[in-house]
């Protein structure tokens, strides 16, 4: 195989809200962090070890507004995206490195029940599911199509 792959799916819970961040133009890029959970008997002691494992996830445009309404700190999330590290100075100067998912797909997984903003019964109703751009063959919908194609405000 002479390609490359660069290719990440997870299905965790999310840490935070999403923090949006505004540019010229009318983009937006949206980020916010995905906890996965690890858990498993150690042979030697017999007892039950949980590792958490953080992810960055960054989602752009219409993507990240859907997200910023209706992804609270809690909820069930499947991310799939590609993996990106970032070069950047801290406030002394030095280099540091993030690694991120750049999020080019994502299902909520949390039924509009169970979500934050499901409980608080305010404000506009959740879906249980959202799916970016999916060719319509792997769309769980026969008529799904791509978020970023249409001109109304609804996710679904």
């Amino acid at each position: 195989m002479s390609g490359t792959l660069n290719k990440v799916m997870l299905i965790g819970h999310t840490g935070d809200e999403v923090k949006m961040h505004y540019f010229e133009g009318g983009n937006c890029l949206g980020r916010f962090p995905v906890a996965t959970n690890e858990t498993y008997t150690n042979r030697t002691t017999g007892e039950r070890v949980s590792n958490t494992e953080w992810h960055n996830i960054v989602v752009r445009n219409k993507a990240a507004e859907i997200c910023e309404k209706y992804l609270k700190k809690g909820d069930k999330v499947y991310i799939e995206g590609r993996l990106k590290t970032r070069k950047w100075q801290d406030e002394a100067g030095n280099e540091r490195y993030s690694t991120e998912i750049q999020c080019t797909d994502f299902t909520f997984l949390t039924p509009k029940e169970q979500s934050g903003q499901g409980m608080t019964g305010g404000g506009q109703p959740q879906p249980a599911q959202q799916s970016s751009s999916k060719p319509a063959s792997q769309a769980s919908e026969p008529a799904a199509s791509s978020y970023e194609e249409e001109d109304d405000d609804l996710p679904f």
